[in-house]
């Protein structure tokens, strides 16, 4: 028996190795392709982004001073008012839109674009309630808090309030930083309030525990910036950002010209698939290989047009 053990331990330290060369292979592949890509678009498209980015850099630079002028000595008002309050009003002005929807089923032209066809409709105003409770608590007496302490970690690397304006590639950069670094933090978090919600809807994408809430959802977009030593500017754009994009992952509908939420709407219904934000890990790990054997793959594209994929591409019919 001991010998069989031993073995056993002998062959499947080569496949180890092996999965682990083919892994570091498949990730040099992946950052290559992207590199190349990045080089290939960079001048085209950032000139265009430069130049309107330049016209309006005076504009803006202004206005920052003027901010400035007006909260001397008192920077951090300036940065926790300026780090939540465009964000959070962004998050509640599209979940507001989408729980219209939600609620009514109506207007039919979003209602029909839903992925989970038969859940939600309308969503359980019960279930409704609980979440939006937890995500206000979360906002308000998790997120705030966790803000305010930002601030003065940021200032021991660099002032987050600094005068200048960074400038529009740097920025670029920043945000290419801050989605890789969420990517890995975020990837196999474990979340199981989150997953009440096997058919999500956008509100639910800050609905967890308030552990979960830290280590899921505040932790992986607050270290790009301490990493980067990010000004406010770059900070409020990003939370924003991140705030609409998992309201969009999250909402239950694969709407035209959005980001396709099928990949995270899968997680939701499996859990133990589609871990990642950008998806990366999960192909490198193998934590996708079950949704790519599903219809959802086939519908995990940009719709360019304004019949909805779950009509073009449906479900297999049922075996009775």
């Amino acid at each position: 028996m001991k010998g069989e053990a031993g073995s056993q331990l002998q062959d499947e330290k080569p496949k180890q190795e092996g999965h682990i060369w083919g892994s570091m292979r498949r990730t040099a592949f992946i950052l290559g392709s992207g590199l190349l890509l990045f080089v290939a678009f960079w001048n085209s498209v950032t000139w265009h982004l430069q130049r309107f980015w330049g016209a309006s850099g005076c504009f803006w630079q202004a206005q920052w001073e003027r901010l400035l002028f007006m909260f001397e000595g008192k920077q951090w008002i300036l940065f926790v008012t300026g780090a939540t309050h465009l964000s959070t009003l962004s998050f509640w002005t599209l979940n507001g839109l989408l729980l219209v929807v939600d609620t009514t089923g109506k207007p039919n032209f979003i209602s029909r674009y839903r992925i989970q066809v038969g859940k939600n409709e309308p969503v359980d105003p019960v279930k409704l309630r609980q979440c939006i409770r937890t995500v206000l608590f979360n906002q308000f007496l998790i997120s705030l808090p966790l803000v305010v302490v930002l601030y003065p970690i940021l200032k021991l690397w660099r002032d987050p309030c600094r005068r200048e304006l960074p400038t529009f590639h740097w920025f670029l950069l920043e945000l290419a930083v801050f989605t890789l670094i969420e990517e890995v933090i975020f990837y196999k978090k474990i979340h199981k309030k989150h997953h009440e919600w096997t058919a999500p809807i956008g509100v639910t994408s800050l609905y967890a525990h308030p552990i979960e809430h830290v280590v899921s959802n505040m932790l992986p977009a607050m270290v790009g910036p301490i990493v980067m030593g990010s000004h406010l500017s770059s900070i409020t754009v990003w939370f924003s950002l991140s705030l609409i994009v998992t309201t969009i992952s999250h909402c239950g509908y694969h709407l035209p010209f959005l980001p396709s939420p099928e990949f995270h709407d899968f997680h939701h219904l499996k859990f133990n698939q589609c871990y990642g934000v950008l998806g990366v890990l999960d192909h490198l790990h193998g934590t996708d290989t079950m949704f790519k054997q599903t219809k959802a793959y086939e519908r995990h594209i940009l719709l360019l047009g304004f019949t909805p994929l779950s009509e073009s591409i449906p479900e297999p019919p049922k075996m009775e």
